[in-house]
């Protein structure tokens, strides 16, 4: 018998979420024979302990007994427990300091830990994330934001949202005058964004036709890395050749800052690739963009109004680009209104706990419980038996550091 221990999340602010819904540990016991599930008591988790016991799913304060510990967030480093295999966001793959001691500990204790974010493909495709939510809920919330700013319409928050079919029902409140709306990026978090915009009745349009026409009605145009960059030296946008060296390319998303309202920003950044545009470009009489929602919350990264994250409770703050501050939101007609929630799946966490673990159980149990043929789980190990795994071994100096208290 493999017992599966589904933990109590121990990092602050808590996050709601969770690996398997009700439902779905109940799916586990019966599509696995072998595979009892655990749950650790919380009193924070998006489903009540009573929605597990109903299933007949054991709910206990402790699971020190169970083999497997899945959780969303990092694990506080005096609760790892030793010899176990952990699987949860460890947020150590970028050398993260402050989560040094976290890696150093698991080492120690001979934890094998997994890692979602290194659960790929053979291609290197991720194979579970919650990039879908956070498009729907950055969308939502640059929505939400512009019906504030303008006092064009009023929406519950995503968060007092009970789930997404709720959070579809709340969009029909959206009353947008002919705005232009421009969301970057091609990935999980863009299609996310377009489900909400699509859902809003707001019609996509392509870039060309963003860039030239005026339009009786609100628009938005969805921009992949090809629209917004040109090679230095001439010649066509490539792809590949972005993805490996985006240092050889400029910006070119100056044509989309004068006619766009609203900017969605959705595309990965990579901190070698062009920024969106400058502070200075901000300082331009034709700059026209009055709200940014940065779902990608890339903190002084692609877009330079993103000074700090913004949090669920106090999600909005303006930027003043002339003197390249944040000021309490719509301080100032000119600033422009930030919404740069860094955790925007945790507004919906039933709806993206469900998502989530229907992908682990379609992708992952069975390498994880049964046999791991395409080697999935081994790729997607950070630490086992002692020692970082060979994909891993660069961050041997990130572990050998003392890390400072």
């Amino acid at each position: 018998l493999i017992k599966i221990g589904l933990i109590r999340e121990g990092k602050n602010p808590p996050d709601k979420r969770v690996p398997f819904s009700p439902l779905q540990a109940e799916e586990i016991e019966q599509r696995f024979p072998g595979v009892k599930i655990v749950c650790q008591e919380s009193l924070i988790r998006c489903y009540k302990d009573d929605e597990y016991r109903e299933l007949d799913i054991e709910v206990r304060r402790v699971v020190d007994d169970c083999d497997i510990l899945m959780g969303i967030k990092e694990v506080p480093v005096d609760e790892l427990i030793a010899n176990k295999t952990y699987l949860f966001f460890s947020h150590t793959l970028k050398k993260q300091p402050y989560n040094r001691k976290l890696l150093q500990e698991a080492l120690k204790k001979n934890i094998r830990l997994i890692d979602y974010e290194a659960l790929k493909d053979g291609q290197g495709n991720r194979l579970v994330a919650f990039g879908r939510f956070a498009g729907i809920v950055g969308a939502f919330n640059g929505l939400w934001t512009y019906g504030k700013r303008y006092h064009a319409f009023s929406m519950r928050r995503a968060f007092e949202c009970f789930d997404i079919n709720d959070l579809k029902l709340e969009l029909r409140k959206v009353k947008l005058p002919f705005v232009k709306i421009a969301l970057t990026g091609a990935g999980r978090v863009a299609k996310g964004a377009m489900e909400t915009l699509d859902t809003a009745g707001v019609r996509k349009v392509s870039p060309h036709d963003f860039l030239t026409l005026q339009f009786e009605e609100p628009v938005y145009t969805q921009i992949s890395s090809a629209d917004y960059h040109i090679r230095k030296e001439g010649g066509h946008f490539n792809r590949e050749e972005f993805h490996q060296h985006p240092e050889n390319y400029a910006s070119n998303f100056k044509p989309y800052t004068r006619v766009a309202d609203i900017l969605l920003a959705g595309a990965f950044w990579n901190p070698k690739a062009p920024v969106l545009f400058s502070r200075e470009d901000m300082l331009s009489p034709d700059f026209k963009i009055k709200i940014i929602a940065d779902i990608t919350c890339d903190i002084e990264g692609s877009v330079p109004s993103t000074k700090r994250p913004s949090t669920i409770p106090d999600p909005l703050y303006d930027y003043d680009a002339s003197t390249d501050q944040v000021t309490p939101a719509f301080s100032n007609p000119n600033f422009v209104t930030v919404m740069a929630i860094d955790n925007l799946p945790c507004e919906l966490p039933r709806s993206a706990s469900e998502e989530f673990g229907r992908d682990l159980i379609d992708r992952i149990l069975k390498p994880l419980l049964i046999e791991d043929t395409e080697g999935i789980v081994a790729r997607g190990a950070i630490a086992d038996g002692g020692k970082l795994t060979p994909t891993f071994s660069y961050l041997q100096d990130y572990v050998n550091t003392q890390s400072k208290t």
